[in-house]
């Protein structure tokens, strides 16, 4: 049994064995059986459902069922021992040999070790999107690995992806920070900028010193042409010279983090083509478009709220509470609207499969675009997954932080970056899953000792290498057997995890998985190296013993390569030596 991913192999026994127990069940239940690991190794290697999920569609009692399995499981080479346990599970150990097998498929793989097979699936994750008014801070941060983690782990996973940004460049917001470049416009010629504030409709409403630069570019390439004449001579100029320029800046703010999209799509390109009134025109062919009043929202009396027609999208067909406006009250397109046109156009590019990474925020939004996605695939295949990540707070010495000097009310992903290093940026945005609030410790990001994560992967990387330079001139073993100590043990059964980790990781949208196989797997190594000091027979290089020392090169090697393939899905860059 070769296969790279055990789990799936032992399924497609599990799957065979079932078929002659309980031939002709339907795909849809063969598809809900799966092989697992264990949660206490005393109850063997792995476990599988299949009876408890075969059961009731075969008309079979599920503990018989199980005890069939269990009979024909056992004379399977490789498994030394299949068992019955609660109303149907049924557990199995491992045959040390089989076990040892997979070192050679690890060492032979290489870092495509867990590699999923090619799969004809084009995904399309879309992520950080910032709106182009201001550097990037540390919200954006966590979307930014969050997103480009999965991206990678997606394509570990086999799938076709490409990582996309959304430039939010149609709105209001761009047009404010047109304004706001024009103060700095003004100051940069030394004029007072005081009379033009004035008039400014809802005030300033960017004033961070990142614009300073922005402003006196515009005056070193135009003079004074623009100084004190109507906006309408210098606003569309204004807002497409600061959009450029803070997108040049949000791409070496990512490029810093190890983030490169693929595709950034600009929301202004795609209104000013006409992609709204195309992205809507199919909702309008299947009636799903209709001019009504909507009910006042929870929580307002009848004098708070003024009943006006407008267009709505019968989101509540799709699974939404209600139906939503697609059209404001002066004609113009909502957001949503804007919104619709967007996923239209990427479904039109190929990607049924498509995934948003959001600040917590936006959450009230999810469930009127996943609608607008069922509704625009017109009951072809399509998936929308929305990630929301919630707020990360810095601190320090146990108080929260702020680092900025350019804006001054928030943390810049580039301060952060600067202060700690991307790989334990990344790191550590991982180790908790996205939709939960997160403390960013800085004391902890620049630890030397296990409370911080990515020192302790990097750590056990580095110990690695460490033996392996040392034991230059010794190959892998063939001879394995010597591999029986418990802590070699626990470090196979990890090892031969990473395959089936990398698969439901991917499926389940989940790329803090990783940091926490990755976290456990350098636990499981550090073991094994501290138990070689207080027993001399299992350090890994033993003059007397090379038979056993090139079958422990072999583990050191293996564990090196998965080591490097996690952090690779991560962005985090694995180390030689610590310094």
């Amino acid at each position: 049994m070769s296969e790279e991913n055990l789990y799936a192999a032992l399924r497609g026994i599990v799957l065979r064995e079932l078929a002659e127990l309980a031939p002709s069940l339907a795909e849809d239940v063969l598809a809900r059986i799966e092989v697992t690991p264990t949660k206490d190794p005393a109850h063997g290697d792995m476990a599988s459902n299949a009876a408890m999920i075969a059961a009731k569609p075969a008309g079979k009692n599920p503990r018989e069922l199980a005890a069939g399995l269990v009979e024909r499981l056992s004379a399977q080479p490789g498994i030394a021992k299949a068992e019955a346990a609660g109303p149907g599970f049924v557990n199995l150990t491992l045959a040390p040999e089989l076990l040892l097998s997979q070192l050679p498929v690890i060492l032979k793989a290489g870092e495509a070790y867990g590699q999923g097979a090619a799969r004809d699936h084009k995904i399309n994750v879309e992520y950080v999107s910032a709106n182009p008014t201001g550097p990037l801070h540390v919200g954006h941060c966590r979307g930014a690995v969050v997103g480009d983690a999965l991206s990678n782990l997606l394509s570990k996973a086999g799938y076709d992806v490409t990582k996309e940004y959304y430039i939010n460049d149609a709105g209001a917001q761009v047009l404010a920070l047109a304004r706001s470049v024009y103060v700095r416009y003004l100051e940069a010629l030394k004029l007072s900028p005081e009379a033009y504030i004035e008039t400014v409709p809802g005030g300033m409403q960017y004033g961070g010193a990142y614009l300073i630069p922005i402003g006196e570019a515009l005056a070193k390439q135009y003079g004074d042409q623009f100084a004190e004449t109507p906006e309408a001579n210098w606003l569309d100029t204004f807002r497409d010279f600061a959009v450029d320029r803070m997108m040049d800046l949000i791409r070496e703010d990512l490029a810093a983090l190890g983030v490169v999209h693929d595709v950034f799509s600009s929301e202004r390109a795609l209104v000013e083509a006409g992609g709204v009134a195309r992205g809507l025109q199919s909702l309008r062919d299947q009636g799903l478009i209709y001019r009504g009043v909507l009910e006042p929202p929870k929580g307002k009396t009848p004098d708070d709220w003024e009943p006006r027609e407008q267009e709505l999208f019968r989101a509540t067909e799709f699974g939404d509470d209600v139906d939503r406006p697609i059209a404001k009250s002066d004609g113009s397109y909502t957001y949503f609207a804007n919104d619709i046109a967007y996923h239209a156009d990427k479904m039109a590019r190929g990607f049924n499969a498509m995934i948003d990474v959001w600040g917590a925020d936006h959450g009230g939004y999810v469930r009127r675009m996943q609608a607008a996605v069922k509704a625009l695939a017109d009951g072809r295949p399509a998936r929308l997954d929305v990630l929301l990540c919630q707020i990360v707070r810095v601190m320090k010495n146990g108080e929260p932080v702020r680092m900025s000097k350019r804006a001054g009310t928030f943390v810049e992903l580039r301060d952060l970056i600067d202060e700690v290093g991307s790989d334990a940026v990344r790191f550590l945005m991982l180790m908790r899953k996205s939709d939960a609030q997160m403390d960013f410790d800085l004391n902890a990001a620049v630890a030397q000792t296990r409370d911080n994560p990515v020192f302790y992967v990097q750590y056990a990387h580095a110990r690695c290498r460490s033996v392996l330079r040392a034991a230059s001139g010794v190959n892998p073993a063939a001879d394995l057997s010597s591999l029986s100590a418990p802590e070699e043990q626990a470090m196979l059964r990890r090892l031969i995890t990473w395959p089936r980790l990398v698969e439901q990781a991917a499926e389940s949208r989940e790329p803090h998985r990783v940091a926490f196989f990755l976290y456990e797997l350098a636990g499981d190594f550090h073991a094994l190296w501290n138990a070689g000091r207080d027993n001399a027979a299992l350090r890994f290089l033993q003059e007397d013993k090379p038979t056993e020392t090139a079958a422990r090169i072999a583990l050191v090697a293996a564990t090196a390569i998965v080591l490097r393939s996690g952090l690779a899905v991560l962005g985090v860059k694995p180390v030689e030596e610590m310094r």
